[in-house]
């Protein structure tokens, strides 16, 4: 088992919503946390919450500099990479195309930057991040963990043709990575797996009315929103627990999609 406690996680997205959330409870167990993030005001405001051993770089993930950035800034200050968390993201959901509901035809379709922008963020962003800090940890000898974020959007939801298809990608990315780090006989040191969370209370589903709201928890067995702090649970378990690897992990509270998604 692996101890949290003075190790180094590196999160995306990690000044807002469970991003946040990984970096408060990492900090909380002893580790270092560096905190990548485009909101400047956002990351200081972080910063200034956690405290301690917490380093911020502004970093457009669809970068590949400000990822470099990102990784070394991490070996700089503390000479190491044990976690991996690329958490940014973004959603911009749009039917592929709608059809008018009186006349039939087609009135408006996903626009090609709707569907790029979640794809150079979501996916492009995550293999940018992965890349830079895994070659790092090798190169410097570490231990620890590639943790990404799918969703259960990944099984198929309306409406997020961008989004799901990034998620699903997350889905198959730890076997993947795994398969070549086991080639290389580093798949006993440097471990890669993936979250999926369900609908969580992060400020966009909170703020949603509340008669939509109420229409999502029918479908969640447990009858509410996850909250982040669970998802940043089961991200530091993952991390102890070396016996862990090439998998989706979901934390849903038992959610079944309906036919229609």
């Amino acid at each position: 088992m692996l101890e949290i406690k003075d190790s180094v996680a590196v999160i995306t997205g990690g000044a807002s919503g469970i991003g946040l959330s990984v970096a408060r409870y990492w900090a909380r167990q002893g580790g270092k946390v560096v905190i990548g993030d485009i909101a400047e005001e956002a990351l200081a405001a972080a910063a200034s919450e956690i405290g301690g051993d917490t380093v911020t770089v502004m970093c457009d993930v669809t970068s590949e500099e400000d990822n470099a950035r990102l990784a070394d800034a991490a070996v700089a200050r503390f000479g190491r990479i044990n976690l991996v968390a690329p958490f940014a993201g973004i959603i911009m959901d749009a039917l592929m195309v709608s059809p008018d509901r009186e006349t039939g035809k087609v009135t408006k379709k996903m626009s090609l930057a709707q569907f790029q922008k979640v794809v150079d963020i979501n996916l492009t962003g995550v293999f940018l991040t992965v890349r830079e800090c895994i070659e790092r940890m090798i190169n410097h000898g570490c231990r620890g963990l590639i943790c990404l974020v799918s969703s259960t959007g990944s099984l198929g939801t309306a409406g997020q043709i961008n989004y799901s298809s990034t998620k699903a990608a997350m889905s198959v990315m730890p076997k993947v990575l795994t398969a070549e780090l086991f080639r290389r006989g580093l798949a006993d040191r440097i471990r890669c797996v993936a979250i999926a969370p369900g609908y969580c209370a992060t400020p966009i589903l909170e703020g949603m009315n509340q008669k939509a709201l109420d229409k999502i928890l029918k479908d969640v067995p447990i009858q509410r929103l996850i909250e982040p702090e669970e998802v940043a649970s089961l991200v530091v378990e993952l991390y102890r627990n070396e016996a862990l690897t090439g998998e989706v992990f979901y934390v849903h509270g038992g959610l079944r999609l309906g036919s229609k998604g």
